[in-house]
């Protein structure tokens, strides 16, 4: 099965959104602290990767007890953001996720390379 077939809602916190989002002071922040922040290419992108995810996604990684979040993602034909760095170089991103709380149903969607590993 694909999708996500429960009850979930947008985090309220929008500096999670934000930090994902070219040219906000969060992105700015990770830069100055990693060096580099991966963004999607605009808000309206970021709802339309949320919805595809919801509609189609799968299901990733591994259940780990230690986990508290459920994440589903997809692979995007066209490029759905970048990973930007401080030397300005950029890397186009693929990969769409959302990270949903396991206890609340609260997500919020992620721009990645892959889908994230878990042990």
């Amino acid at each position: 099965m694909s999708g996500i077939d429960r009850n979930i809602a947008p985090d309220p916190r929008t500096g999670l959104i934000n930090r994902h989002l070219p040219n906000t002071p969060q992105v700015q922040r990770l830069l100055r602290r990693e060096g580099r922040a991966h963004v999607f290419s605009d808000r309206e992108t970021v709802e339309r990767v949320t919805q595809a995810i919801i509609l189609g996604g799968e299901r990733t990684g591994i259940e780990d007890a230690d986990d508290d979040y459920e994440r589903y993602g997809l692979y995007f034909s066209e490029p759905i953001g970048y990973i930007i760095r401080t030397d300005g170089s950029q890397t186009p991103l693929y990969y769409g996720e959302i990270k949903i709380v396991k206890t609340t149903g609260e997500y919020h969607a992620i721009p990645r390379t892959s889908p994230r590993r878990t042990s």
